[in-house]
């Protein structure tokens, strides 16, 4: 299976649980949903295609730091505006610094796409190689921007193995392409496991992905 190699990297990274609405505390690693989040930020043609990553691996060692930051306690509703001075909170985020990951992914073309899929891989590297992306990529928070370029693979993953336990793996189903706010989030996990710095990703049609879960 053809694949795209992007190498990521920031200064900071927190790949926190949706269900975590609080205190964020990130995963060793990124998830399968963050890694198609760079991605799609690069890339993008719901109606075509979606992404599969097949491997995540690690480049530089897992470090972690704690910190507090001010985040705003209440949702934008219709148009009457948010005053943060008074909805401003502090809350504890752990996270990970000084990252890189390499990412490989498949693209799915959907049934309903006509074309070939070699145009596909060849609009995604083009964009790859001259930096362009619909919107700054994110490592898990949109404030810790992610700087990515195509890899050349000379970097070898850590000699570290890890047993993350379920992790999620995504929030909706690859399958459908209508507009988030439109869509019902179905959340799904998997056992993630690192061994020297290599996270495989099963497809999502596998049984080792763990399917249907509702986020409240």
């Amino acid at each position: 299976m053809q694949e795209i190699v992007l190498e990521v990297w920031g200064d900071f990274a927190c790949f926190s649980a949706p269900f975590n609405k609080v205190e964020r505390l990130t995963s060793p690693f990124p998830t399968p949903s963050a890694a198609k989040g760079i991605l799609s930020a690069i890339y993008m043609k719901p109606a075509e295609f979606y992404y599969q990553i097949n491997r995540i691996e690690v480049l530089n060692p897992i470090r972690y730091i704690s910190f507090k930051r001010n985040e705003v306690k209440c949702k934008v509703s219709g148009s009457k505006p948010i005053y943060t001075d008074d909805e401003r909170t502090q809350r504890q985020t752990v996270a990970l610094k000084d990252v890189r990951y390499r990412i490989a992914a498949s693209i799915i073309p959907r049934e309903a796409y006509v074309g070939k899929e070699k145009q596909l891989y060849e609009q995604a590297l083009r964009r790859i190689r001259s930096g362009k992306c619909f919107h700054q990529p994110a490592l898990g928070l949109r404030e810790f921007a992610a700087y990515f370029e195509e890899s050349d693979r000379q970097r070898k993953p850590i000699n570290e193995s890890l047993d993350a336990g379920l992790m999620v793996y995504d929030v909706f189903s690859p399958y459908d392409y209508v507009v988030h706010k439109k869509a019902e989030p179905q959340l799904s996990l998997y056992h993630a496991v690192m061994k020297e710095g290599v996270i495989q990703v099963p497809p999502y049609e596998s049984p080792e992905v763990l399917k249907g879960g509702r986020i409240c």
